[in-house]
């Protein structure tokens, strides 16, 4: 049964590089007024939002209906996943205000080569049905990266990207740095697997260094082994009785409590209800403490920057 989302009404909240502080809010919230994460440009970047990896045009298209539908006010998807014009149909069916909705995309190596990148990104804004997209990521670090990146550069001049990301940078931390002291307009957010397994302590305070928060994709180690091993965790599972909650909200409530930014997938409407409904509750300081040594890093997808060359040569055929 679909269940009901428990708005956050007393609390606005303010994050910073990880770490979440709550201040009161003399006014009543709305089921669209979650909390958000300040980003180094001015931006706020809604925390919550929905990842449509894996997902077709169609399955993203309802998906995100759905998820617009329950509160979601940010929206993941990427040139390589092949579903903008689905997500993008969805967000002109909602009749939610296009400002009102943050949109992130990726551009995919093949794109960074100089001359492919603004041709890329006006490509992506033609499937998108926009004008500009709040957030894109060089999705790896590999191929012609810096070229991508000026290319993002001066689309954020041009106005048709407001904010540019890192997605998967902590395969090569060498690179990361690299891109980040070359860059005229910095970098504002990093988005890398997170979960509490893999809980990338070390990666984190590179990125406090630098200003930088953390976007965390397979928050609930993806689909198959990853999701079915954090759900069958002992320690996850008794919080979840002691709170009345699913495994995956008690996860997720971690995840908004140490002040990520985080984009469960979901395609069925329950668990698209369920992944948000995580601001009505809290999880104590000692719970908190407890989650934290679930820490393994172990990751569920175990790619290296090795691994991530292919992807200079694969072209995506949208």
């Amino acid at each position: 049964m679909k269940k009901s989302i428990f708005v956050a009404s007393l609390f606005a909240a303010a994050v910073f590089c990880g770490s979440l502080v709550y201040a009161e809010d003399s006014e009543m919230k709305t089921e669209n007024d979650y909390a958000t994460i300040q980003l180094s440009n001015g931006l706020k970047i809604p925390q919550f939002g929905l990842g449509t990896y894996g997902s077709s045009e169609q399955q993203a298209h309802d998906a995100v209906l759905e998820a617009l539908k329950d509160g979601y006010r940010h929206i993941d998807t990427a040139h390589a996943y092949r579903n903008e014009r689905g997500i993008a149909k969805a967000i002109k069916e909602s009749g939610i205000p296009r400002s009102e909705i943050w949109i992130t995309s990726k551009l995919w190596p093949t794109d960074y080569n100089e001359g492919n990148g603004a041709q890329s990104i006006d490509m992506m804004l033609e499937r998108l049905g926009t004008d500009y997209v709040d957030l894109v990521y060089l999705h790896q670090p590999v191929g012609d990266y810096m070229a991508g990146y000026r290319a993002l550069e001066e689309a954020v001049r041009q106005g048709k990207v407001r904010a540019i990301g890192l997605s998967n940078f902590d395969l090569n931390e060498k690179v990361f740095e690299e891109v980040y002291e070359k860059a005229e307009i910095k970098p504002v957010i990093v988005q890398i697997e997170l979960n509490p397994y893999a809980q990338r302590v070390e990666f984190r305070k590179k990125c406090a260094e630098k200003n930088l928060p953390v976007e965390g994709w397979f928050p609930l180690g993806g689909s198959g082994k990853g999701n079915e091993t954090l759900f069958a965790d002992e320690t996850i599972k008794s919080l979840a009785k002691k709170y009345g909650k699913s495994p995956a909200q008690i996860i997720l409530r971690w995840h908004v409590q140490e002040g990520f930014s985080t984009i469960p997938g979901a395609r069925n409407p329950a668990y698209i209800a369920e992944n948000i409904a995580v601001y009505g509750f809290s999880l104590s300081d000692d719970d908190m403490k407890t989650m934290r040594a679930l820490n393994k890093e172990r990751r569920f997808y175990n790619g290296t920057w090795e691994s991530a060359q292919r992807f200079k040569d694969m072209k995506i055929n949208y």
